[in-house]
């Protein structure tokens, strides 16, 4: 009896997919390695994100600035001198939150307090106040105050070395700021002779 063999299989299709496949695969993974390394890179701590040197920083302004505050120094009389340098060694290092600046000249005579600067002056002019002004007396030491530019100016009226406090505007209720300075003027700077004192002054 006959046995009729199969029909002879024709493999160039398998071939032909097998060769197909083979060169995706080698193209594939050399790609797929390349991408990994490239994730890898980005990803890794440390990794320099490009090649540009850093830029400079700028200097500190703002609140928390400690730049020196540009204030004048007159030269002082010999009493005037001693009695400035006993009221700065009694300043406290804050005024409320505002923290204690250097200043440019006359650190014997002058201080500085947060940004924008509050400023003590020591030995400048005395208040000019008329009898009809307000004195406001802060912890047993007398204030005069003058607005000008941008901030109030309380000059002391019952001391015998003028003490000057500069309150920017942006910090309200300039009295309440007078409390630490009027603790050390009160401690440091004698009373003038009461003559000297305007009525409206009553201290505590």
């Amino acid at each position: 009896m006959t046995t009729l063999a199969d029909p002879p299989t024709d493999d160039r299709p398998d071939r032909g997919t097998r060769q197909a496949a083979l060169w995706a695969t080698l193209v594939a993974v050399p790609l797929t390695l390349l991408v990994g390394a490239l994730l890898f890179a980005q990803l890794s701590p440390g990794a320099p994100e490009d090649d540009e040197p850093d830029a400079p920083v700028a200097a500190s302004t703002g609140p928390g600035s400690t730049a020196a505050v540009e204030l004048p120094a007159p030269t002082l009389a010999e009493r005037p001198a001693v009695v400035c340098r006993a009221l700065l060694s009694k300043l406290p290092p804050t005024v409320r939150e505002l923290a204690q600046r250097p200043v440019t000249a006359g650190a014997e005579q002058n201080a500085a307090y947060g940004d924008p600067a509050l400023t003590v002056t020591c030995g400048g002019p005395p208040a000019t106040a008329a009898p009809t002004d307000d004195v406001w007396t802060v912890n047993a030491v007398c204030w005069h105050a003058a607005p000008a530019a941008g901030a109030m100016v309380l000059t002391t009226v019952d001391r015998e070395v003028p003490v000057q406090v500069t309150v920017p505007t942006v910090y309200e209720q300039p009295l309440q700021w007078l409390a630490p300075v009027s603790d050390a003027v009160l401690s440091a700077v004698p009373s003038a002779s009461p003559s000297a004192i305007p009525s409206g002054c009553s201290p505590g």
